[in-house]
């Protein structure tokens, strides 16, 4: 029996209607969900998983490093980078004495984690790092949609430095929790536990530190701190294409605890729990390709350890 006009013309105006609402929210927050791309199952050990946590934990001492300090690895403990290439572009930032000295104590923690994971299960050379301001500006034109004019500089001053800071330690909090239920070992689960509460932490600083600022302009451009987490955390969904796993500092209601604030000083779920990333969607986030297979970003050579190097491999 054919449908008659009328209902068909109704049906098309759903469908349509709820296309556009996804595609606006795509537009929006930087991630479609129906976007299925998250990846097959990793076959891996627990020492390979956890040891692809490294390359983070490279990236994030070496920036914190750099940022507070002016120097990185090498000149604290070498051994750690087991000969790998030193980081180009890390460089002092202008930062106040308070986000300074938040800065060096995360660097150190950074240098902790990483003699925690080699001493536990191994690890391997540091890979090759970029931190120079030139990357940061792809980043974040990337993340605005548009040229900042002038370009963004990374190591300005506090509030460009911990924008970003805004941009790593979140990937490797929702990789290890992304980690955690893949473990087999009591021993591993203990050890990435142990890790991502140090991660959450910072996260949660750096975070609360730029909810404090959010209504700012930052300078010299006419975008806020807020709008600069939001766009960051768009793009950070379009990379990884997998849905919506990333939130900046202020939300809709329906996306805030409950939905009953906007406030999002902690990106979390509807159950105020928070997000897991796979190694996949964690490669595409951090070269800033979207593809597991295709290097770039943070690592212009590729990541390191077997997981990381198996899609290099098969590329």
């Amino acid at each position: 029996m054919a449908i008659p006009s009328f209902y068909s013309a109704r049906i098309v105006l759903v469908i349509v209607t709820v296309e556009l609402m996804i595609f606006s929210q795509q537009m929006v927050w930087g991630a479609d969900p129906r976007n299925t791309s998250c990846g097959a199952p990793i076959e891996a050990t627990d020492a390979d998983r956890v040891q692809f946590a490294l390359n983070l934990e490279f990236l994030e001492a070496e920036f914190f490093l750099y940022g507070a300090l002016g120097q990185g690895l090498d000149s604290i403990n070498a051994s750690l980078a087991q000969g790998g290439p030193p980081p180009v572009g890390g460089q002092k930032a202008n930062l106040d004495p308070l986000d300074r000295s938040v800065i060096e104590e995360f660097a150190f923690q950074e240098v902790g984690h990483l003699r925690a994971i080699v001493d536990r299960v191994g690890g391997f050379p540091r890979p090759l790092l970029n931190l120079s301001g030139l990357n940061f500006a792809k980043l974040m034109d990337e993340a605005v949609g548009f040229p900042l004019n002038p370009p963004f500089d990374p190591y300005a001053d506090s509030v460009n430095y911990l924008l970003a800071a805004y941009t790593i330690p979140y990937v490797g909090l929702v990789g290890y929790v992304g980690t955690i239920p893949s473990l087999t070992l009591s021993t591993s689960r203990s050890l990435v536990a142990s890790l991502l509460a140090v991660e959450a932490g910072q996260d949660a600083v750096i975070r609360a530190f730029l909810y404090e600022r959010a209504r700012k302009l930052v300078y010299p451009y006419t975008i806020t701190v807020a709008d600069f987490t939001n766009s960051i955390s768009g793009l950070r969904n379009r990379l990884a294409m997998c849905g919506n796993k990333d939130e900046g500092l202020i939300v809709p209601l329906e996306l805030g605890a409950e939905n009953r604030t906007t406030s999002n000083v902690l990106s979390a779920d509807t159950y105020s729990l928070g997000y897991a990333r796979t190694p996949p969607e964690i490669l595409r986030i951090v070269y800033s390709t979207a593809s597991e297979y295709r290097p770039g970003g943070f690592f212009p050579k590729g990541a390191n350890g077997n997981i990381a190097q198996r899609f290099l491999v098969n590329n």
